[in-house]
C-alpha cells in the first residue's frame, strides 16, 4: 500500500491574484491578468506585453534586508510559501534571529522546488556591468542570487527546515515534476512533510529577448493584451510570458491527522516521461505526454474515466495545442470527449516553472469549490483541436479527480493527479 500524501496548505502570487483567494476567484470570473509590460523599457522589443504580479510587497512576508538579498523568483516563492505554511497551520513565531520555524520537526520537513531559469534580472544586471565598468562593479552575490537552487535555500533559511531542500530543473514541467518528487519523497518515508511547487521571474529584457528570437511569444495582438493568449483558438500566435509562484503544503497523512491538520485534497499520482525528440517542440505523436498521463492516472489508482477535469498545459502555441489534444485522446480515450480540460494560461500567461504550481493549485480549488476554470478568449476553436476546454466561462460541477500536466522544452512531461480526500 502506498502512503497517501495530503495538501494541507496552498499559498500563490500570480498575474491574476497574490493570495490563493484572489487566484480563486479571478479564475472563477475568467479575468485576464495580460497587460503591457512595466517592468522594464520595452523600445525596440516586438513583444510589449506579460502576465505580470501586480503590486506585490515582499516586504508583507519577508524582512526588508532579506528580501533585498533575493532575486525576484525566490522573493515570490518565500511570499508564497509563507502563505501555505500559514494556511496549513504551521508558521511559527518569530524567534530570537527573525526566523519563524516550521512548526513541525524541522529535520523531517523539506522542501522541493521547481525553478526554470532562475534570477535572470541578476545576470542581465551584472552583466551589464561587467561590459561597461569591469569585473569589480558587478553585484556582490551575482553568483548567489541568479541560481535556481536558491529558492528552496532562502526558504529553508526563514522557515527553518533541515530535512532535503531540492530543486527541479525541467524547463516548464519543473514545478509539476518537483510536487511528484515531494510525492515520492513523502510515500519513501524520507519525509513527513514537504514544502513544494513552482516559481518564476522572467520578465526581464534578456528572457523576452530570447523567446522573441525563438519565435515563441505572441506579438499579433499586443494592442490588446487580455486577448493575446488564446489556448486552442485558431488565432493563436504565441504563448505570453508570465510570472508567479505556486507552493503546496503535503504531508503524510498520518502526520497531519495526527497533528488535527485541515486536510484540503490528496496528492494522489505522478507520472513523467521524456519525448526524446526536439529541444523545443514536444512529439508530434503525443505519445511522451500520453504515457505521462497514463503513468500519473495508474500511480493514483485510478482509471482514466475518473477525471473530471484536465489542467492542460494549453501554452497558445502553433504546435502544443494540437499535439496536446491528441495526447489527450491517446491517453483518456473515448473519456477525452467527456472531459473537462482548459488552460488556466489564457488567464495568466505562462509562469513556467511557476505554472506547473499554479495550475496544481487550480485542480485544487476545482475539486474543493466544484469548478471548472475556463480558457478565455476561445472565440474561433480550431478544428484540430476538438475537446471541450470550457470556452471563456467557468462551468460549475462536482470535481472528484483533477490532472495537471506540463509540457517542457527539451521534451519534458510532468503530470500529477490530485483527488477529494476520502479519510
Amino acid at each position: 500500500m502506498k502512503k497517501k500524501v495530503v495538501v494541507t496548505g496552498m499559498g500563490a502570487v500570480s498575474p491574476i491574484g497574490n493570495t490563493v483567494e484572489e487566484f480563486c476567484a479571478s479564475l472563477k470570473e475568467g479575468k485576464s491578468g495580460i497587460g503591457p509590460i512595466t517592468a522594464f523599457d520595452t523600445t525596440g522589443f516586438d513583444v510589449t506585453i506579460a502576465g505580470e504580479v501586480k503590486n506585490f510587497n515582499p516586504e508583507l512576508w519577508m524582512d526588508k534586508k532579506e528580501a533585498r538579498k533575493m532575486a525576484r523568483f525566490v522573493q515570490l516563492a518565500v511570499a508564497a510559501a509563507a502563505q501555505a505554511l500559514t494556511d496549513a497551520g504551521l508558521m511559527g513565531e518569530v524567534d530570537a534571529d527573525g526566523k519563524r520555524p516550521v512548526k513541525s520537526d524541522p529535520w523531517r520537513t523539506g522542501i522541493v522546488m521547481g525553478n526554470g531559469i532562475g534570477g535572470f534580472e541578476i545576470v542581465g544586471e551584472s552583466h551589464k556591468k561587467l561590459f561597461d565598468s569591469g569585473p569589480k562593479r558587478m553585484l556582490p552575490l551575482t553568483v548567489p542570487m541568479m541560481i535556481p537552487n536558491e529558492a528552496a535555500g532562502n526558504i529553508s533559511m526563514i522557515f527553518g527546515t533541515k530535512g532535503p531542500a531540492f530543486t527541479q530543473v525541467t524547463a516548464c514541467a519543473s514545478g509539476t515534476d518537483a510536487l511528484g518528487q515531494a510525492l515520492d519523497l513523502i510515500r519513501a518515508g524520507r519525509c513527513d512533510v514537504v514544502i513544494s511547487g513552482g516559481t518564476e521571474a522572467t520578465i526581464v529584457p534578456f528572457a523576452v529577448g530570447g523567446f522573441q528570437m525563438l519565435k515563441a511569444l505572441s506579438t499579433k495582438r499586443c494592442s490588446e493584451p487580455e486577448k493575446a493568449s488564446r489556448p486552442f483558438d485558431a488565432d493563436r500566435d504565441g504563448f505570453v510570458m508570465g510570472e508567479g509562484a505556486g507552493i503546496l503544503i503535503l504531508e503524510s497523512e498520518e502526520h497531519a491527522k495526527a497533528r488535527g491538520a485541515k486536510i484540503i485534497a490528496e496528492l494522489a499520482g505522478y507520472g513523467a516521461t521524456a519525448d526524446a525528440f526536439h529541444i523545443t517542440s514536444p512529439d508530434p505523436t503525443g505519445m511522451g505526454g500520453s504515457n505521462a498521463v497514463k503513468q500519473a492516472i495508474i500511480d493514483a489508482g485510478l482509471k482514466p474515466e475518473d477525471i473530471q477535469y484536465y489542467n492542460a498545459h494549453g501554452t497558445s502555441t502553433e504546435i502544443n495545442d494540437p499535439t496536446e489534444t491528441k495526447m489527450l485522446k491517446i491517453a483518456f480515450g473515448d473519456h477525452a470527449y467527456k472531459l473537462k480540460v482548459s488552460s488556466t494560461k489564457s488567464m495568466t500567461g505562462h509562469c513556467i516553472a511557476g505554472g506547473g504550481g499554479l495550475e496544481a493549485i487550480a485542480c485544487i480549488l476545482a475539486i474543493r469549490d466544484g469548478f471548472y476554470p475556463p480558457t478565455i478568449n476561445l472565440d474561433n476553436p480550431d478544428p484540430e483541436c476538438d475537446l471541450d476546454y470550457v470556452p471563456n466561462k467557468a462551468q460549475y460541477g462536482e470535481v472528484k479527480a483533477a490532472a495537471s500536466g506540463s509540457l517542457g522544452f527539451g521534451g519534458h512531461n510532468g503530470v500529477v493527479v490530485f483527488k477529494k480526500y476520502q479519510g
